[in-house]
């Protein structure tokens, strides 16, 4: 299948109506099918309608690129529910293979916005000076490196309104906007490393412009936004003392919430998780290496797929010979992952090689029975609480 074949008029038209027509269609089959069948023994009838639905809309950026209009890198787009503040580029951080890469994508530091979000009862933006031993999440949001946004518009905001309720000791958050990839037949822009170098520098400014200590911050990432917290965090402590460049130090938390570590599909082999959990809101297209879904193409374009075989920023728990990712150095760090969800065979492995080499006081796993990719996001889903709950204990 060609890469989002329907992306330009009227195919887009046509595409999304035969979309909407299939699931106005299939709802009163499945409707009377969940009755009797679920999908998993533990779900209700309303999580799996739910889900049946999410399936089919994560498969439609495969087919046309781009899906939600959402705000984006381009502008700080007010609202009563955040603070937007705007974030300059940081090209003086930039060193090692990183400028290599950026070199090779042929893409530079530039300008984004973030969004302030506050626990109830205290200003959306912190104050100067900070408080010794106040903490602040810097988030980066998950949509498969093309979709979705740090605004709270965004689906994934719900995960960020609720971290600053869970610990008296961070009630701030700042999400970071990174440019999203897109690639033909869309404009092709923003492939690997732009979000990377839109996350150091989302990373700098609480640090060097607000005034935080790294010690203090717990960096978050959902899905896409996991790969690239752990891009980030990797940087900064394998060029950690380097006198050329002027680097904050790593953060003192990581929180991961079913992230996506495995882009060269290594863990999609008959039997695994990649194949069986197919009830999972992620569509068919993110199981096999047959098919590499929009979102990795557009992610890799100047480098070509080959790359997430060997590259231990973009496949961290590939189980190719040739990544060599290590993690000795890296902050005490927490994993979240659905029973359910397709990826959770690669977040398995991610779990194992970082307990390896951090050991197993360092880490922390918890695993939602029966969840789906990414449940923590969804309001609805009744795991979500139970690992809201755990976040708070590690976070204790």
């Amino acid at each position: 299948m060609a890469v989002a074949p329907y992306a330009k008029q009227p195919w887009k038209t046509l595409y999304l109506t035969s979309e909407v027509l299939f699931v106005i269609l299939s709802l009163p089959v499945w409707a009377v099918t969940f009755l009797f069948i679920r999908p998993r023994p533990t779900w209700s009838w309303a999580k799996s309608m739910i889900t049946a639905v999410l399936r089919i809309a994560s498969s439609v950026p495969n087919a046309i690129g781009v899906f939600l209009p959402l705000p984006d890198y381009r502008a700080i787009e007010p609202t009563s529910d955040a603070e937007g503040v705007w974030i300059d580029g940081v090209p003086h951080l930039i060193t090692s293979e990183l400028k290599i890469w950026s070199a090779v994508a042929n893409v530079a530091p530039d300008r984004i916005p973030g969004y302030w979000y506050a626990r109830k009862g205290f200003s959306r933006k912190p104050t100067s000076p900070i408080k010794p031993g106040q903490g602040v999440f810097l988030f980066i949001h998950g949509g498969a490196f093309t979709q979705l946004s740090a605004h709270p518009k965004s689906m994934t905001s719900t995960l960020t309104s609720s971290l600053v309720e869970l610990s008296d000791d961070a009630p701030h958050a700042l999400s970071v906007e990174f440019c999203c990839s897109s690639t033909s037949p869309l404009p092709e822009r923003h492939p690997f490393p732009t979000a990377l170098l839109d996350a150091l520098a989302g990373y700098d400014y609480p640090v060097n412009i607000i005034g935080y200590d790294p010690r203090n911050i717990i960096l978050t990432g959902d899905s896409a936004g996991g790969n690239f917290a752990l891009a980030l965090t990797r940087y900064l402590v394998e060029n950690k003392g380097r006198a050329e460049v002027p680097l904050p130090s790593p953060p003192g938390h990581l929180l991961l919430v079913s992230p996506w570590v495995d882009l060269s599909n290594s863990h999609a082999i008959p039997g695994s998780a990649a194949f069986t959990n197919d009830v999972d809101v992620l569509g068919s297209c993110y199981a096999g290496r047959e098919c590499p879904p929009y979102s990795e193409l557009a992610y890799l374009r100047p480098f070509g797929m080959g790359m997430a075989f060997c590259n231990r920023y973009i496949s961290p728990a590939s189980l190719s010979p040739f990544v060599q990712a290590r993690f000795e150095g890296f902050p005490r760090t927490f994993i979240i992952a659905g029973g359910a969800e397709r990826l959770l065979d690669q977040i398995r492995t991610l779990r194992d090689k970082m307990t390896q080499d951090m050991g197993a006081s360092q880490m922390g796993y918890y695993e939602g029975m029966d969840a789906i990719h990414d449940f923590v996001i969804f309001t609805w889903h009744p795991g979500r609480f139970d690992a809201l709950k755990a976040i708070q204990e590690w976070l204790a």
